[in-house]
């Protein structure tokens, strides 16, 4: 077992301050969103897109904070905010609107409200702060949640306001997700909120996985890591096709134990602590989650 002296940056929700790799694709999102006052009319989305593990999240994040810091740069842009959504696992464009709106309000309860009167609540909200934001929508999936309503609310605001209500401070919107899910929600939006070209990734080589590797692993125990460590994880990564995201999981199990098959922070129920589950079921479930081929047998 390993002594773990940072095991936060083994979240799947923790963000590298160096997008390996990916620099350029980075670069070329902040570009085209052309913050804080672009050349083309609204609304101003990008989309990434990337196979699972590829990177599309890492570019989506960082670009979107390199924007948020150039619109605080700007005059009178110092309160731009920065709202991400990882969309995987929510349920419909309701559980969308719901995530987003939650980002101003804890507490907000969406059940009972239609997605419309939802995303309404949500521009009210924007309007009453009266600053720039850049938002992002992360982990965009086939058979996912739709997010046609949201981005058309986006590009249509007025039509959510109440009468005599208009004039939405400026927002940049960053789509993110598989090449598959984007070009379908790209047929599905039409002109109505055009994604334009995409920005796309390929998967990452052994080179670049290792140094994501080696930097996160060194970042979490506050020391230099084993080489084989590293090895190993990356290997094992390359041999199951999971990119970064599996890499990341298979080192966070490496240095966590069972805590990392949950992530940091997972605190068993009340009796489950004697409950065992066997190693291979384990691995088989997370190869079915990446749609890999599983035996039944196994689970």
């Amino acid at each position: 077992m390993f002594a773990v002296r940072n095991p936060e940056v083994l979240s799947v929700d923790w963000l590298a301050p160096v997008p390996f790799a990916r620099e350029r694709e980075v670069q070329e999102v902040v570009r085209r969103l052309d913050a804080p006052a672009p050349v083309a009319p609204a609304p101003w989305i990008v989309a990434v897109a990337g196979p699972a593990g590829g990177g599309s999240s890492t570019v989506a994040r960082r670009a979107a904070r390199e924007t948020v810091d150039r619109i605080r740069r700007s005059a009178g842009g110092e309160n731009a905010r920065l709202l991400h959504v990882r969309v995987a696992g929510l349920k419909g464009p309701h559980g969308v609107a719901t995530a987003l709106l939650r980002l101003f309000d804890e507490g907000f309860d969406g059940r009972g409200f239609p997605v419309a009167e939802i995303v309404a609540g949500l521009l009210r909200r924007l309007r009453r702060e009266g600053r720039p934001f850049v938002v992002v929508l992360d982990d965009v999936r086939v058979g996912g949640p739709d997010l046609e309503p949201v981005l058309r609310a986006f590009a249509s605001p007025d039509r959510f306001l109440p009468e005599g209500e208009h004039g939405l401070p400026p927002w940049w919107t960053i789509v993110a997700g598989t090449p598959e899910a984007l070009a379908s929600l790209a047929h599905s939006l039409g002109n109505a909120a055009p994604l334009g070209p995409l920005v796309r990734l390929g998967p990452y080589g052994s080179d670049a996985l290792t140094t994501i590797v080696r930097d996160r692993a060194q970042r979490a125990l506050g020391r230099a890591a084993p080489n084989a460590l590293v090895e190993e994880v990356v290997a094992r990564s390359i041999a199951e096709g999971g990119g970064s995201g599996r890499a990341i999981d298979l080192l966070r199990r490496a240095l966590l134990g069972g805590a990392g098959v949950h992530g940091p922070g997972f605190v068993p129920r009340r009796g489950e602590a004697a409950i065992r589950i066997e190693p291979w079921v384990v691995d088989a479930i997370e190869r079915a989650s990446h749609g890999q081929a599983a035996r039944l047998g196994e689970v």
